[in-house]
């Protein structure tokens, strides 16, 4: 029940008083973020931690003159890979056969399955694959955010390229997905603080299927 208790408290805070959250919080949300689960566990993301207030600056009007990307303690963009190549495939099944010690017949099949299907792929397509990736990491981070009484607010209202330019990420093959800035509500200013949360009921939500 305490997980969603704290469900229950978060919301989409529309004003943050700018105090700073302890970087152990948000090296909690950045792990939670890390241990989400992707397609073929290749995850196929980055996530940029910005606390530079120049850099905050500059993303604010390119993300509809939010005051929440100013205001927040830490701005995170969740930026997915442009495409899917070789390289980046072989890397992460690299790195399992390191980890585990071994290597497994049926894995190695499974990375020639991905080689001889993905890289051929649209980069497009691959993107909009990568980038629902990068958000379940991004929902596990918000869910973290509730749980350690920081407030997030997810931001989809923003020029991908603009920020994409701004952190140089096509350069690293990237394109910015999405927007988390991690802070404290300023309930003062903020019209939605006091707004009972509205979701669909359980039964209007949910089909089960005996």
């Amino acid at each position: 029940m305490e997980l969603l208790d704290k469900l229950n408290w978060r919301y989409a805070a529309k004003a943050m008083n700018g105090e700073k959250v302890d970087q152990e919080k948000i090296d909690r949300i950045i792990e939670a973020a890390r241990l989400a689960p992707t397609s073929s566990g290749l995850q196929p993301f980055e996530i940029f931690v910005i606390k530079n207030q120049e850099i905050k600056e500059k993303i604010r009007p390119i993300a509809w003159n939010q005051s929440v990307i100013t205001d927040c303690s830490h701005l995170l963009v969740f930026a997915a890979w442009d495409t899917y190549t070789e390289d980046r495939i072989n890397y992460m099944f690299d790195l399992t056969n390191e980890v585990r010690g071994f290597k497994n017949e049926g894995w190695e099949n499974y990375r020639q399955m991905l080689l001889s299907s993905y890289p051929q792929q649209d980069a497009e397509v691959n993107f909009n694959h990568a980038a629902k990736q990068a958000y379940i990491a991004f929902s596990q981070a918000i869910t973290a955010a509730a749980f350690e009484e920081v407030d997030a607010t997810p931001i989809e209202g923003f020029d991908p390229e603009a920020v994409d330019a701004i952190l140089g990420l096509r350069e690293k093959g990237l394109c910015s997905a999405v927007l988390l800035p991690l802070g404290y509500r300023k309930t003062e200013d903020d019209w939605l603080a006091n707004l009972v949360k509205v979701r669909k009921s359980t039964e209007d939500l949910v089909t089960v299927i005996d």
